[in-house]
Parts: structure tokens; C-alpha cells; sequence
């Protein structure tokens, strides 16, 4: 067990022993803040006191009278109105990472609670082009399951593609009347944009246009065969588009379930909610009022419009009465821009008002937007939105330059395999590293920069770290090879101590990710990671060193190159072992 596990066990036991009654699962061991202070450090026994109006420090003191923590901890500090703080003995903190060495663990445990969770991200709308506002729903979302599923949740992947509504009769009008073949051969998603633009472009200043095209949609959405083939054919041309652009980005889902899924479902639904007196008509629509939500009070969700058509809160009450009966989650998480926050508290709780016995947790993770560095939102010179593919192109090519510069010894092949690692990591770092509720500024100098909180920064640490061992088969005529079992860790300098303790906290972090939907926090994490291995690789000779010293920083080297790897990975990000 790691060392802050066994603290917080010990803990809880001792807090049980003083308050019988204590519920205990908020009783947690955190890294202290300020190191000056500690490794880790507890502040629930203050809340536990005022709940009970006992002083925190008595309480605080009775506890640590029970607990004995001694044999990996220096003594326990009570500071300020009751925090516990606790330092690790040196030989603790070894032990933790020779258990690492020995392939034990790599500083994190699989959850002690498993749950079920639906990520649903990226939803992309077939007939256009994958863009810029795509990018933070797909990266933050794959990075938010792939942290879930490496600490032991069943995760499941669903892309709730737009592939229904009201376009369709604009494009099927296109479809019919101005398709050049030849152009959808050669470019789809061009072709099919073209389409709707044009017929879109007519249908504003043609009222007779847009009749065509709502007759189209109601033929489509009656099950005419000819529209129905054309539509189809659509959806399969925009997944060609989703899969490149999402192989590119090594990004897989589950389920691809659009909309237009859920269409059966639509209007019973509505009469199950007016059934129940969820929904009432109002001005020949059906809405869902939420008189005794304040934040709601005031914003009906419209569930059905005046002319019978259904709208995205349908759907997604829908879309969450299926994953229930088919995947039985515990949690669905929603990773949408900011812009959909009163959507998604209307759908949330209506589907409370509807199912008030399900105890799923349901989670809008929302994010900011991505701006130029003109401080306005991200397009081209021209003014354009900024397709996603061409910006993936742009990356790879800006980090062949790079490359090229740096090591122009390097056959082509592999330096445009470390640009298409460099470039897309770069993307994928400069987009998950911010707070996620804040805009960010798109900047290609910063993210493509070796030095600073980068992926290019991480990136190079990692193959630095790799290179060690290189180097060492290089002087040895064998590859040099980390601790071996049984052999001990020496954490004799500070920089060996500083960067073991940091390695310690790794699943700590990775829990709070999870918890709090933050990636970020994994980024700033792994920064400082990398910042602790320079001050240890400037001060600590690693080949140099007597055998059981090298030995023992060799270990440090390929735990720190695992976590390195590890962490990056959770990211969406590979590594290169040279660079």
C-alpha cells in the first residue's frame, strides 16, 4: 500500500476510535500545499469537531493520541485549528519506490469504488467539416476516460453525432438539384458544404426555397426512400471524415450514436412527461417549467415546438433513458462548451423530475474557448473557421521545421515521425493544460516551445531520461539496467529525496483528475516532474556514480521515465524514445 493510503487508513481507524459515530469516507490525506510543512496533511478533523461544537485541536489531539503512524512517519504535527501534518521517514519513501522498481505498482491503485461511466465528447454534425470547436470536447473527453479506465472504471465512449434536424432538408434540396458527382468524389465534406451553403444562401431570400426544403425534411423524417438513401449516404461520407481526423488523434469509440437514433423514442417520451405533469402545452408548444428551481425558474425547456417538431432537450432525454436501460452507468459525463450550461441544467433536471428514484450522477464538464492571439475567437487570416485537419497538417509541418533545424542528420522518414508525435502532443498539451473554463490563446510559438510547460518540454525530458540508459549500454557494451529486486534505493541527496516523494504523489493526482474532470492538474503535475529530474540529473551523477549509487538513480531515472509515460499517455500523448 502506498504510504499516503496507509496514513489515511490508520486515520480513519483512530477517528472511529475517538468518534464512533464519524463518517468517515471524508477523512482523506492530501500533499501538504507548502513541503515546509510536510508531505501530507489531513484538515477533516475540523469539521468533524464543529459538527459535534467540540474544540478542533482537543479532537485533533485525541485522535493522534490513537494513532501510531510511527513506523513511516516522523511525529505528527497539530497546526493551526486542527490540520494533522505528516512527514515521511526517508526508508519509507524508499521502500515505496523499490516496491515500483519491483514492478509492484507505479504510484497509483485501481479505485476502491468501480463505477460505470458514459463519456460523451466530440460530436461532430455529418456534412461539415470536423473544426477548431471541436478540438477541446474531443481532447478533453478522451483524456477524461482514459484516466477513468487506467484507475479501473468501465468507461464507455459514445459520440453523439449531429445527423438529424432541420439542415437535411436544406442538403437533400441541394443533393437533388446541384450535385457535381465528380466534386463529391474528390472532396465530400467540401461538396456537401458547398451544398448547403448554396441552397441554405437561397432559402433566406426564396421563401419558395425553403418550403421545398421543409418538405424534404418532412418526406426524410417520414421515411421516403430515396431521401432516406440520400441521407445515409451522407452519414457515411462524414464518418469516412471522423475517422481520419480521429485515427490522427488515436481517439476510438465505444458507440457512434447520433441523434437520429433516438427518434422513435421522441414522442412518447413527450406524453410520458405530460402524463406525469412534467410538461405542459403553452402557446401550442410543450414545455417543462422548473418554478421550484431558482436557478431555472423563469427558462422552460421546450421539449416539443408549436409545429410538432422535437428540439436537442428531447433527444438528450432520449439519449439518457437509452444508456440507462442498456449500459446501466453510474455516471454520464457531457463534454460540451460553456455555452450549453443552461441546456444541460434543464435536461438534468427534468430527467430528475422524471426518474427521481435513479441515482446516476450526471456531470456537464464544460470548457472556454480557444482564441487567436488577437484575443478574438480562433479563425484564419481570411476569417474562416479553422478546419481541424488542416490545423493538424499545420502542427505536423511547424514541428517537421523544428525538427529539421534541431537534427537535420536524421533521415526524413523519422523526422516526420517525431514531428507527427511533436505536433499533435503539442496540440493536444497546449489544449488540456489551461483551467478548462477559461478561453485560451492559441499560440503556435508557445506550444511548439522546448522550454516552459510544454509537451515538447515533457517530450524531451522523457527521451532525455531514455537516453541515460543508451548512453550506458553504449559505455558497458550492455544497456545499463535499473535496480535490480532486492537491492536498495539510496536517497541520499535532496534532489534524489524531492523527486522520489514527487513520484509518490502520482495517483493522488490521477484520483483528482477523475474527481474533478481537471487534466490540467495531471499537466502541472508531470511540468513539475520534469523540473525535479533536471535538478536531480545537474546534481546526481547517474553513470559516473559508484555501482550501488548508479544503480539506485538508474531506478530513479526509469521510474520517472514510467511516470513520464504514463501520465503523457493518459493525455492522448506518445512518446519518442529519441528526439
Amino acid at each position: 500500500m502506498l504510504p499516503h493510503k496507509t496514513i489515511e487508513d490508520r486515520l480513519k481507524t483512530a477517528v472511529k476510535a475517538v468518534l464512533p459515530d464519524a463518517d468517515t469516507s471524508s477523512v482523506l490525506v492530501r500533499p501538504c500545499p507548502d513541503p515546509k510543512f510536510g508531505d501530507y496533511q489531513s484538515n477533516a478533523l475540523m469539521s468533524l469537531a464543529k459538527a459535534r461544537k467540540m474544540n478542533p485541536r482537543q479532537v485533533a489531539a485525541d485522535i493522534v493520541a490513537k494513532l501510531d503512524v510511527s513506523d513511516i512517519c516522523e511525529p505528527v504535527e497539530i497546526a493551526g485549528a486542527g490540520f494533522l501534518n505528516f512527514r515521511l521517514k526517508p526508508g519509507t519513501v524508499a521502500e515505496a519506490l523499490q516496491s515500483a522498481a519491483r514492478g509492484e505498482h507505479l504510484f497509483f491503485e485501481k479505485a476502491s469504488s468501480l463505477r460505470t461511466v458514459v463519456v460523451d465528447f466530440s460530436s461532430p454534425n455529418v456534412a461539415k467539416p470536423m473544426h477548431v470547436g471541436h478540438i477541446r470536447s474531443t481532447i478533453l473527453g478522451d483524456s477524461l476516460a482514459r484516466v477513468l479506465r487506467l484507475l479501473g472504471h468501465k468507461v464507455i465512449t459514445d459520440n453523439h453525432i449531429g445527423d438529424w434536424g432541420t439542415q437535411f432538408g436544406k442538403l437533400i434540396v441541394g443533393w437533388k438539384r446541384h450535385l457535381d458527382q465528380a466534386a463529391l468524389k474528390a472532396d465530400p465534406i467540401a461538396e456537401m458544404e458547398r451544398l448547403y451553403k448554396l441552397v441554405n444562401a437561397a432559402s433566406e431570400t426564396d421563401p419558395a426555397v425553403l418550403e421545398v426544403a421543409r418538405q424534404e425534411l418532412v418526406k426524410l423524417q417520414q421515411g421516403d426512400e430515396k431521401n432516406l438513401r440520400s441521407w445515409r449516404e451522407m452519414i457515411a461520407l462524414s464518418q469516412v471524415q471522423f475517422d481520419t481526423v480521429y485515427g490522427r488523434l488515436d481517439i476510438k469509440f465505444d458507440h457512434t450514436l447520433g441523434e437520429s437514433s433516438y427518434n422513435a423514442r421522441l414522442q412518447p417520451i413527450v406524453d410520458e412527461l405530460r402524463q406525469k405533469g412534467i410538461a405542459r402545452e403553452s402557446e401550442g408548444a410543450i414545455i417543462v417549467t422548473f418554478d421550484d428551481n431558482p436557478q431555472l425558474k423563469g427558462n422552460p425547456a421546450i421539449i416539443q415546438k408549436s409545429d410538432g417538431a422535437f428540439n436537442y432537450a428531447t433527444t438528450d432525454l432520449a439519449t439518457l433513458a437509452h444508456r440507462l436501460e442498456n449500459w446501466h452507468p453510474n455516471e454520464i459525463i457531457y463534454v460540451t462548451d460553456g455555452r450549453q450550461q443552461l441546456h444541460f441544467q434543464q435536461v438534468f433536471a427534468a430527467f430528475r423530475r422524471w426518474h427521481p428514484e435513479s441515482k446516476v450522477k450526471l456531470a456537464h464538464v464544460w470548457f472556454g474557448s480557444i482564441l487567436g492571439e488577437d484575443g478574438k475567437p480562433f479563425k484564419t487570416r481570411a476569417g474562416e473557421i479553422v478546419k481541424l485537419a488542416d490545423l493538424l497538417d499545420e502542427a505536423e509541418e511547424r514541428a517537421f521545421k523544428v525538427v529539421s533545424d534541431k537534427s537535420p542528420e536524421l533521415p526524413e522518414a523519422q523526422r516526420r515521425e517525431i514531428a507527427r508525435v511533436i505536433g499533435l502532443g503539442a496540440i493536444k498539451y497546449a489544449d488540456l493544460l489551461p483551467n478548462r473554463q477559461s478561453d485560451y490563446v492559441f499560440s503556435w510559438d508557445k506550444m511548439l516551445a522546448l522550454h516552459g510547460n510544454t509537451a515538447v518540454y515533457l517530450l524531451y525530458a522523457y527521451a532525455r531520461i531514455r537516453g541515460i540508459f543508451r548512453k550506458g549500454a553504449t559505455r558497458t557494451g550492455q544497456e545499463a539496467r535499473p535496480t535490480e529486486e532486492g537491492r536498495a534505493i539510496i536517497l541520499s541527496a535532496p534532489q534524489e529525496l524531492a523527486i522520489a516523494k514527487h513520484l509518490l504523489n502520482f495517483g493522488l493526482i490521477l484520483e483528482a483528475v477523475a474527481d474533478e474532470y481537471r487534466p490540467n492538474f495531471l499537466c502541472n503535475y508531470l511540468y513539475e516532474l520534469a523540473g525535479h529530474f533536471t535538478a536531480f540529473f545537474e546534481n546526481c551523477p547517474v553513470l559516473k556514480s559508484e555501482p550501488e549509487i548508479r544503480a539506485s538513480r538508474l531506478a530513479l531515472c526509469n521510474l520517472t521515465a514510467r511516470v513520464l509515460k504514463q501520465g503523457l499517455s493518459v493525455l492522448g500523448i506518445n512518446t519518442l524514445e529519441q528526439m
